[in-house]
């Protein structure tokens, strides 16, 4: 997930370094959380509305639509975000992004009571549009809380929020949304309506505090715009660095969200969805664990060529789930089993060994080679453009619409071809991230000068 993205902003702040502003990092720290885990929560959200609105095996892109809806929020409105807050300030924004947060979840009440699939797409895309309004703001809010030498610090705490949600939401959302216990549609319906509202409510609280708490002013509210005489399209290793994120999301996204209703195929062995969901938490615990070892592998390493050898690693492990002996050899996996017992209603809480697939295991792994690519990709996409790199740090958030685009052409491939060999979509992202890593990432145009003017690097 693209939260606590190391976007380039500029970190220097009004702000007295000596006060303390913990409240206040808290506040921002908290929502990279609530950000992850209402994210990952579409991962469960799909099963969920494949039983409720009995989508065929041949309709994943209706399923997928779920994906879709929620990502291509960020596309369209990076952009016209970044406008709205330069407009309007950078708490206001904050607020009129969980407001909009907020209505969308909301939506799930009108949507689970009239069992309206479309209304539940639609509340999806609004929670997105929040979401990527919310992404411009509190990024550089975090990041100009204190002093700019611990800016990063801070950055990576956010981040490191976000990938811990996303790895409890799978486990929250299949102890409380795949309940064994949930017998009926009507009672599916309402128990995904309840958890909506309940985190809708929450954040409307959130939202309060934050209106009434004193936050600071950020000095790059009063900065007004650059004139800029060239275009970021110039800048060639830009652009391949924004197809990077965008294969790079999408493949993320399409492994997390057809995994579910992956391994409770014939393929995968029909594990239960409860169980497939606490294996989802392992892609994306992948995730954070690697987050927290690349930070210290990069450090010592060079950005591209870690960028090369994740996504070599993950280009191998795709192509390895897709041959027959990774799908016929199996082992045991532990996995979360945590629920309430439906005669006694008493909770309970344990590992259950499951058998899977290697196939399985090959694609849960690929959440921890994943984990250093977008900050991988981002600083190197962005590299030597002086004034233009605001812009061009536009560009590569707007290319988180690859967890759209790409989610919903992989539906579509799974219902001509099953999901098993779906995924050779997800061999031509990483190879296009291979190629990037390797080439792609040069520049052969830069304006890092003391001008400004763009020349060749």
């Amino acid at each position: 997930m693209a939260g606590g993205s190391s976007t380039h902003i500029s970190s220097h702040s009004s702000l007295d370094p000596n006060a303390k502003y913990t409240a206040a990092i808290a506040l921002m720290a908290t929502l990279f959380f609530v950000i992850g885990f209402i994210t990952v929560l579409n991962d469960v959200l799909i099963p969920i509305m494949k039983s409720t609105f009995d989508f065929k095996d041949n309709e994943n892109w209706k399923l997928l639509l779920i994906q879709f809806s929620f990502f291509m929020a960020y596309g369209l409105l990076s952009i016209p975000g970044g406008n709205l807050i330069k407009k309007i300030g950078y708490k206001k924004g904050t607020i009129y992004a969980l407001l909009i947060v907020a209505f969308g979840l909301l939506l799930f009440y009108p949507a689970s009571e009239y069992a309206s699939y479309g209304l539940f797409l639609l509340a999806l895309f609004i929670v997105g549009s929040g979401f990527a309004i919310l992404q411009v703001a509190i990024n550089p809010y975090l990041i100009s809380l204190g002093t700019p030498e611990t800016g990063a610090a801070r950055l990576n705490l956010g981040g490191a929020l976000n990938s811990t949600a996303t790895a409890v939401g799978p486990i929250f959302g299949s102890f409380y949304l795949l309940n064994e216990c949930i017998m009926t549609k009507t009672e599916t319906l309402a128990t995904t309506r309840s958890l909506y509202v309940a985190i809708a409510l929450l954040i409307i609280a959130i939202t309060a505090f934050m209106w009434f708490m004193k936050l600071p002013k950020l000095s790059i509210e009063n900065e007004k715009d650059e004139v800029l005489t060239g275009s970021i399209f110039e800048f060639r290793h830009l652009l391949f660095g924004a197809g990077a994120i965008f294969f790079y999301v999408g493949a993320e996204v399409v492994i997390g969200s057809l995994l579910v209703v992956y391994l409770k195929s014939d393929t995968m062995g029909n594990i239960p969805e409860k169980f497939a969901a606490s294996l989802v938490a392992y892609y994306w615990a992948g995730a954070m664990i690697g987050r927290f070892m690349g930070s210290k592998v990069t450090q010592k390493v060079a950005t591209h060529t870690a960028l090369a050898f994740v996504a070599i690693v993950a280009f191998a492990l795709i192509f390895l789930s897709m041959t027959d002996f990774m799908i016929h050899n199996k082992i045991t996996v532990p996995v979360i089993n945590m629920g309430e017992d439906c005669t006694t209603m008493e909770f309970y809480f344990n590992f259950k060994p499951i058998i899977v697939p290697l196939a399985a295991v090959c694609l849960l792994l690929i959440g921890l080679f994943n984990s250093i690519m977008w900050p991988s990709i981002f600083p190197l996409g962005i590299a030597r453009l002086g004034k233009y790199t605001s812009r061009a740090s536009g560009l590569m958030v707007t290319m988180v619409a690859g967890g759209a685009l790409v989610t919903i052409l992989q539906g579509i491939l799974a219902d001509h071809v099953g999901y098993r060999y779906s995924f050779a979509l997800c061999l031509v992202c990483y190879a296009y991230i291979i190629f990037f890593a390797i080439k792609g990432y040069k520049p052969v145009k830069a304006a890092d000068n003391e001008t400004g003017e763009i020349v060749e690097a």
